[in-house]
């Protein structure tokens, strides 16, 4: 397997997980009508998530770049 395809496949997990994220706090808070502490732990909860796919999109990226080169 070869960097650009490793690449690839991390920069889409860390799109689709970025996309869930949102989908996610907008249905919470479509369903709480209100920002509250409920709302606030489940944000704390998703950051973890959040900077797992922000690090997949970079790291995906340099390894595309990598293998361009």
């Amino acid at each position: 397997m070869n960097y650009d395809i490793i690449g690839f496949i991390l920069t889409t997990t860390g799109e689709i997980l970025l996309g869930a994220i949102v989908l996610i706090i907008h249905w919470h808070i479509l369903k709480e009508h209100k920002i509250n502490e409920s709302v606030l732990k489940q944000m704390k909860q998703e950051q973890f998530l959040g900077i797992f796919a922000i690090l997949s999109i970079a790291l995906g990226f340099l390894l595309q770049v990598l293998d361009k080169l």
